[in-house]
C-alpha cells in the first residue's frame, strides 16, 4: 500500500499525487459514501488515500483516509445528490466581482454556508476593480464592511492594475486552498497572474447572457512554486443548495448563531418565533438585512427539498 493525494478527478479516473513526487492515474474499487449521503462523485481533490499499484502509471484506490474537512455542493446534474469539490483545506476563496457579471451576494451566503460547516476560513476577493465606478467602489465597500464584520477577510484585486495581487499570493502560500467562483469572475487570468506557470485556462463572458463560459472541467490540485497547493474548480454559474436540516443553516450563518443563545426558545429559526434574538438584532441594525434575506431564501429550499423527500415515493 502507498499513500497520496488526489490532485486532479475527471471522473472515472484519479490522479493520485504520492510522496515522492510520482503521479498515478488510479481508479476507484468498491462503493465510497459521505455519512450515508448519496454522492455523485465519491472522492474529493485533496482526499488523501490509500492506492496499490496496477502497472507501472496506474493504480487502483482502496481506501479514503479520514477527511479534515470537505466542501460539499448540490450536484449541478442531480439536484437531489451532493457533489464533493475538494476535502482536507486550510482555506477556501470566493472570487466575485462587482461588475462583469454582477455580484449576487446571496451566491456569496450560499458559499460560505457550505464552507461554515467545516470551520473553513474563507476570504472573499472582489476582483476586476479597474472596471468599477464610484457606485460600483461604494457597493464593494458595503459588501466590505458586512463581511469583515462577521469575521470573513475581503480583499479588492484587479489584475490590469496590478492592485492586490502580493496580498493574494501571500494568502496562497504555505497553505491548501480551494479557489472558486462564478464563471467570468477573472479566477484563472487572477491565479495566472501570480503563478504563471499554471496556465489555468481562462474565458470570456458570453455577450447573450452576460454570464460565465465554463472553462474548468474538473477540479484539479496544483503545486505552488512560492509554497502550497491550490485546488482550481470549475466556473460555477449557479450554486444549488442541498441541506435539508433547518437548524444547520441557522448554525451556519455565524452571526445568527452568536445571537441564538438570547433567543427565547431553543430551536428557534429566526423566522417567526417570539423573543427571537436576531429579529431584534435586524431591527436594531446590528445584522444586514441582506444576509437575513439569503437566509430565509436558503430555509425555503431546505423546505422544498424536504417536501420533495417525503413525497418522492
Amino acid at each position: 500500500m502507498e499513500i497520496g493525494t488526489v490532485a486532479k478527478s475527471t471522473g472515472s479516473w484519479y490522479n493520485v499525487l504520492l510522496d515522492t513526487g510520482e503521479m498515478l492515474q488510479c481508479r476507484i474499487v468498491g462503493k465510497f459514501r459521505l455519512d450515508d449521503i448519496p454522492l455523485t462523485n465519491p472522492v474529493a481533490v485533496g482526499d488523501q488515500v490509500e492506492i496499490v499499484r496496477e502497472g507501472e502509471d496506474n493504480g487502483m484506490i482502496k481506501k479514503i483516509l479520514p477527511r479534515r474537512n470537505c466542501v460539499v455542493r448540490q450536484s449541478p446534474r442531480r439536484k437531489h445528490d451532493l457533489h464533493l469539490m475538494a476535502s482536507n483545506l486550510d482555506q477556501a476563496i470566493l472570487i466575485v466581482t462587482i461588475v462583469q457579471p454582477t455580484v449576487k451576494p446571496g451566491f456569496i451566503d450560499r458559499f460560505l454556508v457550505m464552507t461554515e460547516r467545516d470551520e473553513i476560513p474563507v476570504t472573499i476577493v472582489f476582483n476586476k476593480s479597474d472596471l468599477y465606478d464610484a457606485e460600483d467602489m461604494e457597493r464593494f465597500e458595503e459588501l466590505k464592511e458586512i463581511y469583515t464584520k462577521i469575521g470573513y477577510g475581503v480583499l479588492l484585486t484587479s489584475v490590469v492594475q496590478n492592485t492586490g495581487l502580493q496580498a493574494f499570493k501571500d494568502l496562497l502560500k504555505g497553505k491548501t486552498t480551494l479557489v472558486s467562483g462564478q464563471s467570468g469572475v477573472g479566477k484563472s487570468s487572477l491565479v495566472n497572474a501570480i503563478q504563471h506557470q499554471l496556465e489555468l485556462r481562462t474565458g470570456e463572458i458570453s455577450d447573450y447572457s452576460g454570464k460565465g463560459q465554463h472553462t474548468t472541467t474538473f477540479a484539479e490540485m496544483f503545486e505552488l512554486d512560492f509554497g502550497g497547493r491550490l485546488i482550481d474548480t470549475p466556473g460555477i454559474k449557479t450554486l444549488g443548495f442541498n441541506n435539508k436540516d433547518k437548524a444547520n443553516i441557522a448554525h451556519s450563518f455565524r452571526e445568527f448563531f452568536v445571537l441564538s443563545e438570547k433567543c427565547r426558545f431553543g430551536g428557534c429559526i429566526h423566522r417567526n418565533e417570539p423573543g427571537c434574538a436576531v429579529h431584534e438584532a435586524l431591527r436594531q441594525g446590528e445584522i444586514s438585512e441582506q444576509r437575513y434575506m439569503s437566509y430565509l431564501s436558503l430555509l425555503e429550499e431546505s423546505e422544498e427539498q424536504n417536501s420533495w423527500e417525503r413525497n418522492k415515493f
